[in-house]
């Protein structure tokens, strides 16, 4: 009897196993990136002709963080190859996450605590990833290596000017093909040391933002707790980054931060994915004082999808604060942030972007300012500033 008992509970703590690594991190994201609107999408044919003709780029989608495969089209998320090349996405900023608190908020968090482990262990990350965020950066950067490895030519990973070139190149003969570029979300994955820009910057991120959602060493976050301004280690990030021509992020950054940044920044920044107080106002989105100053900075301005970001839940809401921004400092700061599988309700998965286009149109936009919002910006900043 005492041994049909330990087999029944072998076979519980072998059930329970099987569901924590094989079905419950599938589950979690199907829950946390959810879209508003599943394919297929109806458009009109004038949005349907246009988007047909842009260069498309977002600046910002989270998927690395999660246990898909990104080269076969997937059930559950926003974005994988298949659904960027079905809306013509030509560039994803892809990011890494490498630390997020419980309970996490716009409000106020502190660092003391962290999804991320638990979540990196039931989609069996490699052991060292569990305690190190540096780990989990370079874990996620092979992750995209890998998958531009094994993508026949489909898939390209972006680390210089002269790569972007050569893909636009390509992408004239194969118009279906997609290129990535690695961004971190917060320099905690620093782990406190500004040399560890050397480790990153060889893994092939070239994006990089001092916060995220809690203050670190660097800067004070808009969400944290002190919501203070650049630290001294913080400069010194900004001038290793500077001289290797890696393109600091001031998303997620406290107000103080934003502005000690500026003071300084010898070089454009970007806000890769954010919403406007003037259209929604809350401690996520940025100020007119502040769009005004990140423009003066030769800056770009992601605008993302997301209710926090635009108050609404549609194409239309996107549209809008696009258009207050555009009004405030002209279109040729603006781009796409998307925030795509960032533990958001987006309107449409990356393959209907086409709505967005569409919802342009409807808002009064020309061609060529829904050309340089929805890619020739990021391009044409890319060019100017990655490493030659």
């Amino acid at each position: 009897m005492l041994r049909g008992f330990a087999y029944a509970v072998l076979a519980l703590v072998a059930v329970a196993l099987g569901i924590f690594f094989f079905v419950l991190p599938a589950e979690i994201e199907r829950r946390l990136n959810r879209v508003r609107e599943p394919p297929p999408y109806k458009i009109s044919p004038e949005a349907a002709s246009l988007h047909a003709k842009l260069l498309v780029a977002d600046l910002h989608a989270d998927s690395l963080l999660w246990g898909r495969d990104l080269l076969p089209r997937s059930g559950r998320g926003h974005v994988d190859i298949p659904r960027l090349s079905d809306g013509n996405v030509a560039l994803q900023v892809f990011a890494a996450v490498t630390k997020s608190p419980r309970g996490q908020n716009i409000e106020r968090n502190t660092g003391d605590t962290d999804n991320i482990t638990l979540l990196a262990i039931a989609q069996r990350w490699p052991w060292r990833t569990w305690f190190s965020l540096k780990e989990r950066a370079l874990y996620q950067a092979g992750r995209l290596r890998a998958f531009a490895a094994n993508s026949a030519g489909k898939f390209a990973l972006i680390r210089s000017q002269s790569d972007l070139r050569i893909f636009l190149e390509r992408r004239q003969a194969e118009p279906g093909i997609v290129a990535g570029l690695l961004a971190i979300e917060g320099a905690h994955a620093l782990e406190g040391n500004p040399a560890n820009i050397d480790a990153v910057y060889e893994a092939g991120y070239r994006m990089m933002s001092l916060a995220h959602f809690f203050d670190t060493e660097f800067g004070g976050s808009a969400h944290g707790v002190d919501k203070g301004g650049l630290t001294e280690l913080g400069r010194d990030v900004i001038r290793r980054m500077e001289a290797m021509r890696m393109i600091l992020d001031l998303t997620h950054a406290s107000e103080s931060q934003i502005e000690d940044v500026l003071k300084i920044a010898a070089r454009p920044v970007v806000v890769s994915h954010t919403g406007v107080k003037g259209t929604c106002d809350n401690h996520r989105n940025l100020s007119d004082d502040h769009l005004r100053a990140i423009a003066r900075n030769g800056g770009l301005i992601g605008i993302g999808y997301w209710d926090t970001a635009v108050c609404g839940k549609d194409a239309a809401a996107v549209a809008r604060a696009i258009r207050y921004a555009r009004d405030l400092i002209g279109i040729d700061h603006l781009a796409l942030g998307s925030d795509f599988d960032g533990t958001i309700l987006a309107p449409f998965d990356t393959s209907g972007l086409v709505r967005l286009t569409e919802a342009l149109l409807t808002a009064g936009f020309s061609p060529d300012e829904i050309g340089k919002v929805m890619g020739g910006n990021q391009i044409r900043f890319l060019l100017e500033n990655l490493p030659a």
